[in-house]
């Protein structure tokens, strides 16, 4: 028999630069935030994939990006701490963006939180620059960081997928599986079906409002006949919010619930009745309570 093997994998990048799409290619399940816009992912998400007799747990970090209110700050130390505790390192370049100011940023800060873990490049969206493109960057940023390998992937479509999850299966080190064979995620119930609602409301919305609310799950009840009865309260910042998320005669929230219930309902494999409630907390923002609920420390975010 096979040894076994399992540790920890933390994909690193800029927003956007397709961290979401990636894990959730890796599990085979919907387990991150996955949307147009950019910092959506915001506690450190944890999807398994299974590979031979290897379990690879992989962090999602928030995209790292220059910090300007509590809840960014909070959100890159917690990309850094998934960096710092994981077996292997993953960074994410988008192929048609190249080394931007952005990705040098963080090369520069892989020096100094990565320490003797092994760093791969990871060029994503490959389909979208053509091949000469493709060899120079990839030289470009060799040059820049001493990567163990490289790798060239388009995390949507799924080239090159395999020959990174088998190359990470040989890298996490010889143990025993973390977590069980059939589990695709180490959140809550709860928290995973909060982000299926955020990341509809997210999609629905524009500008500034998605990064101004917050979705809690309230109160989950499981009902005798299988299906799970689901309370969630979205939190806005500013009454004005409170209408544009609700939409003319409640057309916005309705459709939002309708998703996120089918998305919910899939994941799950049975019937879910959810219900959504919004409510103005102007201060969320700064509240311990509200960053716990989303995975990070409040303390994190203290300039």
């Amino acid at each position: 028999m096979n040894e076994t093997r399992a540790g920890f994998v933390a994909l690193i990048g800029e927003p956007n630069a397709g961290k979401s799409t990636l894990l959730n290619r890796m599990v085979g399940a919907k387990v991150s935030i996955v949307t147009h816009k950019v910092q959506t992912t915001r506690a450190r998400i944890r999807g398994i994939a299974m590979a031979g007799a290897s379990q690879i747990v992989f962090v999602d970090t928030p995209g790292i990006f220059r910090p300007r209110r509590r809840l960014d700050r909070s959100m890159v130390k917690a990309a850094w701490g998934g960096a710092a505790d994981a077996d292997v390192i993953l960074l994410l370049i988008e192929a048609h963006r190249g080394l931007t100011d952005g990705a040098q940023a963080i090369i520069d800060s892989l020096r100094q939180h990565a320490g003797q873990t092994p760093v791969a490049l990871v060029i994503n969206k490959i389909d979208r620059v053509k091949s000469e493109t493709l060899l120079a960057l990839s030289q470009q940023l060799n040059t820049a960081f001493d990567f163990t390998r490289t790798f060239m992937i388009s995390a949507e479509k799924g080239y090159g997928c395999d020959d990174l999850l088998d190359w990470l299966a040989g890298q996490v080190p010889e143990g025993p599986w973390l977590y069980p064979e059939d589990q695709v995620a180490d959140l809550p119930m709860r928290m995973i079906a909060a982000e299926i609602t955020r990341e509809k409301l997210t999609l629905r919305l524009h500008e500034e409002i998605p990064y101004q609310l917050t979705v809690e799950t309230e109160r989950w009840e499981e009902k005798k006949d299988g299906s799970a009865r689901v309370e969630q309260v979205v939190y806005v910042a500013r009454p004005g919010h409170k209408g544009i998320v609700l939409g003319k005669g409640g057309e916005t929230i309705k459709a939002v619930g309708q998703a996120a219930r089918a998305e919910l309902a899939e994941f799950m494999g049975r019937p879910v009745h959810l219900f959504l409630q919004v409510k103005v907390r102007e201060n969320w923002l700064d509240e311990a309570e509200r960053y716990n609920e989303m995975g990070l420390d409040f303390r994190d975010g203290d300039a």
